[in-house]
């Protein structure tokens, strides 16, 4: 409890950090970037989702009758599905930025859409937003509707013990998770493949282009190639533990699982988002001045 709490905790700063230092940032130059866009998106996200983690995690392996009231657990899955959504398809639209704004193509399609990153950014966030809120109305219909179920049936005779099991225990949003989280992974993946052929492509063409200077375009190449390889590991890590934690009721030591499966998803949102710090020039600066000025101090 302790870790999870202590993961929490830091994971909220980190976030949080990242959306201060770009307000402040925007206030300042009364400006605002793409990236920067994305990521304050991304850490309000990331925010709510630890939130709704850390919480669910308390309240399953402290009150675990608290947690079987299905109105409660239904609660529970549409904010967890709904942060989870927006966290994913954000840190997709990541990877998509990094793709436009540092691989080359000669295809015109792909030049139509580099020309034109800021709509592109735009249209995919607030298709982001679209996406996880259509994904939350439908698991609320088909909760409502198993919930009305229950409800009508639990009074009628003659009816086998599996029909007083409640179908919403098997129905986790995790199952809805599992089939379209493919989506914003396969995009995570063609973008990855794009700025290895990208790479592959500039160093070809710099073989026969020898010169004393650094190569500034192999160097992006790699930071976002380990950016969007770092997202897709970190969230298979994540993927595992809340599969781990979603079935644990099958396994004995459930509540102990459980907790194993918290601390290891909220590893996702707090490792990401550290690691966006240390890699962004701007974050990682603020946050040297910031440790200069705690030492005067």
């Amino acid at each position: 409890m302790i870790i999870i709490i202590g993961e929490s905790v830091i994971g909220v700063f980190v976030n949080g950090y990242i959306g201060l230092v770009i307000w402040i940032d925007w206030i300042k130059k009364k400006k605002i970037l793409l990236i920067d866009y994305i990521l304050t998106s991304l850490a309000t996200s990331r925010i709510c989702l630890l939130c709704v983690i850390a919480i669910s995690g308390i309240i399953r392996a402290l009150y675990p009758d608290v947690y079987e009231n299905k109105k409660v657990k239904v609660l529970f899955n549409i904010f967890w599905t709904l942060t989870n959504y927006l966290s994913m398809w954000f840190a997709t639209c990541l990877s998509v930025f990094y793709l436009f704004k540092i691989a080359s193509f000669s295809h015109p399609l792909f030049r139509w859409l580099k020309w034109r990153i800021s709509r592109v950014v735009c249209w995919s966030l607030l298709g982001s937003l679209a996406i996880s809120l259509l994904i939350v109305l439908i698991l609320v219909t088909l909760s409502n509707c198993d919930y009305n179920f229950l409800k009508t049936e639990k009074h009628k005779r003659n009816f086998t013990e599996v029909f007083h099991v409640s179908k919403i225990q098997y129905f986790d949003p995790l199952t809805l998770f599992n089939l379209l989280a493919i989506v914003p992974c396969t995009v995570s993946l063609i973008s990855l493949f794009l700025l290895i052929m990208s790479l592959w492509r500039h160093t070809k063409q710099m073989k026969f282009n020898v010169t004393g200077c650094r190569d500034s375009s192999r160097e992006a190449h790699l930071e976002a190639m380990k950016m969007v390889t770092l997202f897709l590991f970190l969230f298979f890590v994540y993927y595992l533990a809340c599969l781990l934690a979603t079935y644990s009721y099958l396994m004995k030591e459930s509540r102990l699982v459980v907790m194993s499966g918290e601390i290891i998803a909220i590893l996702y949102p707090l490792g990401h988002s550290l690691f966006l710090i240390i890699r962004n020039n701007k974050l990682r600066l603020a946050f040297v001045r910031m440790l200069k000025c705690g030492e005067t101090a």
